[in-house]
This record gives structure tokens, sequence and C-alpha cells, in this order.
């Protein structure tokens, strides 16, 4: 939003989602001349087997078919790295036509972009999912086009579940601790795998946040990260996961997602979130696997429905090159049903659009796959059209997972949070 996601780069993943080893294509970084244009563009796979290469090449070279004359170069650079490139392009005064990536709203901001309405016919921007479309509008325009997407569920290993004798999956926080201390009981090594460790801990916090009624932001789009519910959120995991020891020997500070990850492959981990990649690995290694919605707080109760996390890449074209019409029949190409569902289905994400979700690749998403659809359609994600949510993510990511160590004090925590965010957003 991998954010990155995948099969056995699963663990290496965030949306905004994997990491992969190296990128691909050309370093030029002049922006196409005559009929090319230029798009950077995260690398999605881990090897050279499942480098993103293969997709590009095919619907490039279909492209300038069924196109002549225009031709689209792609420069793919490691997702850890490609938004700071990107970041550095723009900079030098020589930013690509397109880029796809995890941040866009302060180059949107800036007024550097193009919006989808001077981009795609109304049908095409009418076409993406909702809560995409809605984090990817800045000031009532869509700057940020949605490209594939995931969101988070419950997941919890049926056996170690059968092995603690917990016979159904918790809906609220209160079975959520009996079962984790039923699954410690039988030396389960992670009852409760808790990863707020640097790598992605702001989707894990969101999603407990969430689950009490909280949140990144109120209901006026600003930020309300020291929120009442917030602080009582990060009391109770504090005090009932973390102290009891339900969260395994890794304190959830040090612990990243690919390394939850990992160990719940291993068969270490009784419960964690989890996106759709996951639950493809696990199928791969016969791990059985129940999904479930979050937990939520008893205070909310088990009837409450509060959103899950969606998390969503960008894909931004940049106006510096004045090249407006060729981008927008470019990407009319690419948000074609059979083009955009290929690339979601190579990687188990979710395709962005209401037609290609209807008719994804191979004839039918599994099971697994529609569950996190159907929690995708009413997702919360990040406030990513805030120009300061890349620094006040990478604050709460450093900084959250103080908030349950022994002796940590989560009012402390996240009014230090909140005033880092205040702060960075004077300087946008």
């Amino acid at each position: 939003m991998r954010r990155k996601i995948f099969g056995a780069a699963a663990t290496a993943v965030v949306l905004g989602l994997l990491i992969p080893l190296s990128g691909c294509g050309s370093s030029d970084d002049g922006a196409g001349d005559g009929g090319t244009l230029r798009l950077v563009a995260a690398e999605y796979g881990d090897t050279p087997a499942t480098s993103s290469k293969a997709y590009w090449d095919k619907v490039t070279g279909n492209f300038t078919a069924a196109n002549p004359g225009v031709k689209v170069e792609v420069q793919l650079v490691p997702w850890a790295d490609i938004d700071r490139e990107v970041s550095r392009m723009v900079k030098a005064g020589k930013a690509p036509d397109m880029a796809l990536m995890g941040s866009y709203s302060d180059y949107a901001a800036q007024g550097k972009l193009y919006s989808a309405e001077e981009l795609l016919s109304v049908g095409a921007e009418a076409n993406f999912l909702q809560p995409l479309a809605e984090a990817g509008t800045v000031n009532s325009r869509l700057y940020g086009l949605p490209f594939v997407a995931s969101s988070r569920l419950l997941f919890y290993n049926e056996a170690l579940f059968a092995k603690a004798g917990v016979k159904k999956a918790p809906k609220t926080w209160s079975e959520l601790k009996a079962a984790a201390k039923a699954l410690k009981d039988k030396d389960v090594k992670y009852p409760y795998a808790m990863p707020l460790g640097p790598e992605e801990a702001h989707a894990e916090a969101l999603i407990w946040e969430l689950s009490n009624g909280g949140g990144y932001a109120d209901s006026s789009g600003k930020y309300s990260l020291d929120s009442e519910q917030n602080v009582r959120t990060w009391q109770w995991v504090k005090d009932n996961l973390v102290t009891p020891g339900l969260v395994g020997p890794t304190p959830p500070s040090r612990l990243n997602r690919a390394d939850a990850f990992a160990a719940f492959l291993r068969g270490e981990v009784g419960m964690l979130n989890g996106y759709p990649s996951l639950a493809h690995q696990a199928a791969e290694k016969g791990i059985d696997v129940g999904t479930v919605a979050m937990p939520v707080s008893d205070s909310l109760g088990s009837g409450e429905s509060p959103p899950t996390v969606g998390v969503a890449d960008w894909m931004v074209a940049f106006k510096e090159n004045d090249r407006r019409a060729e981008i927008g029949k470019f990407l009319e190409f690419v948000y074609q049903d059979k083009n955009l569902s290929d690339f979601a289905g190579r990687y188990h994400l979710l395709p962005s659009t209401a037609s290609a979700a209807r008719t994804p690749a191979g004839g039918g998403l599994s099971q697994t796959d529609e569950d996190f659809l159907s929690a995708l359609r009413t997702a919360r994600l990040y406030p990513v059209n805030d120009p300061s949510w890349v620094t006040v993510s990478d604050t709460i990511k450093r900084n959250i997972g103080r908030a349950v160590e022994p002796g940590g004090d989560p009012t402390a925590v996240l009014e230090d949070i909140a005033t880092k965010a205040v702060e960075a957003g004077k300087k946008n």
C-alpha cells in the first residue's frame, strides 16, 4: 500500500510489502525522449525467477504493438529503495514519467502530479475500489492511482489450536488472551506473534488500535495518535499479552514481520496478523490455517466489526516531461482487467479495481483471497494522503514497540509520537 507480500517471497514482503534482492532495467536518470515513456517501478520479486521484469516486458511489448511509436522503458528498483530513489530523481529535475511506489502525497502537495481525471476515462477512474480511491485522494482529486492492494486478517494454526484444546477462533481480546495462554501451556513458542519491530510496526499497531475503536486519525482526518482509545489499547496489550509472556521469546519491539512470518511457516506461531501470500505459503507447506477478522476489545463486544487494515501501492504520473496523453494511454492499458489481474495473481495480491476483482486471472480467486477481498472493500488504509505520513509512519515504526516494553509507559510513548507528528506536519 505490500505491501510487500509473496510465494517463497512472502516472508520478505510488505505492501509496501516485498523486499527484493536487486533492481533491474536501465539506470539512466534521463526522461524518455521522443516516443519513449519511462516508468520506475518497485521490484516485487525476490529472485530472478520471480522478478517483475517478465510482467513488464509482456505488458509494455503488448502496449507498443497496439500503439506503434510509443515505447515504455521500465526501470526496476528494490522495494526498500523505491521511494528514496524516485525522490532523488525528482530533486535532480529528472523525474520519470510514471512511478509505482509506496507514497505519493508529498508530490501531489507540490503540484508535481497529474490527477486521474487528467489521465483516465471516467469509467476507469470510477473503477477503483472505494477505500483505495479515498486513500489516493488529496483535495478531492485522485493523484495516487492504487495498483495492487492487500488487507489483513488474524491467522491461526489449526493444528496448534487443536493441540491446545482451543475449539474456536477468538472474537474478543479476552478470548485471544485465553487462546494464547492455552497455546503457551502446550509450549508453543509464539502463542501470539506481535511484530512491533521497525520493519512494519505501523501495520500491527493500526490493527490493534482499530479493534478498540481507535486508529491513526479521527473522523475529520486529523491525527489522533495519542487518543484515549489508543492508550487503553497498548496498556491492555502490555498487561495481558506481553507481561505474561504470551508473545514469545522475542520482545515485540525487536520482532519484525518477516521473522514472524518465517516462524509461522515453521509451525512455531499460534496466531498472528497476515495477508494473502502468507496463506498461500502455508498451504504449500501443508499448514492448515484459519483466518478471521481481528478480535475486538471486550468494551466493544464481539458484535462489533471495526474495519480491517488495508495497504496499497501507488502508480503516479509526473508532469515534468509533459507527456500526459501518452501516459494516459499507457495507464488505461495497464489497468485493463487482464493486465492488472495478471500482476496481482503473480504475487498473491489483490487487484485495485472492482472489475478486475470480479474477473481475476486464472478464472477466480481462492476462498482465502475472497475473504481478504471482502475485508479490503471496507478496510481502513494508512493516512497516505497526508504529506507528513512518510515521516509519521517512520516515527511509529521506530517507537510504538516501546509502549509495551517492561517499564514502558503507553501514554508517554503515544504522546511523544503525536508530538513528532505535529512537528512533521509543520514541515509539509
